[in-house]
């Protein structure tokens, strides 16, 4: 293991590919301007919206989804790790991480400029954010809460 031989995890290590991370950024801005493309809401709608779909999105994905979908190396241990918790073997403050944790952020910011900081949408938006942010900290890794999501 220390000697850097052993099987790399998939789960975490694609976040680290070349070109994943403006993908991720372009994916975003076509959700966007998916939403966008709909004649009955508004702008600020729009912005929210995008920012709900991404962070529900990210929080299932990221929080609730466990396990790998093929075999891997380390006999069975990460069936119980969530794709957040296998991104770079564990490691946290890394810079796959730290942009994961960004994105939500900066769009958040995007949203409440572009909605004007609209009380009910910065609310709105401001729960949002915190859902899918305060699983990122490394006081919550491998924790579950109320037994949510244990097995």
């Amino acid at each position: 293991m220390l000697d850097g031989s052993a099987a790399v995890n998939p789960n975490g290590s694609w976040l680290n590919s070349r070109g994943i991370w403006l993908t991720y950024c372009l994916g975003i801005l076509l959700l966007h301007l998916l939403i966008l493309s709909f004649p009955f809401l508004s702008v600020a709608w729009a912005w929210s919206l995008t920012n709900l779909t991404h962070n529900v999105a990210m929080f299932f994905f990221l929080h609730t989804l466990k396990g790998v979908p093929w075999e891997s190396a380390d006999q069975g241990k990460s069936r119980y790790l969530t794709q957040w918790e296998q991104i770079d073997d564990e490691m946290q403050f890394t810079a796959t991480r730290k942009f994961l944790t960004v994105v939500p952020v900066f769009l958040f910011f995007l949203t409440s400029f572009y909605t004007k900081y609209d009380s009910v949408h910065f609310a709105i938006n401001f729960c949002s954010l915190m859902f899918v942010l305060i699983p990122k900290l490394p006081q919550f890794h491998k924790v579950r809460l109320f037994g949510i999501n244990k097995y």
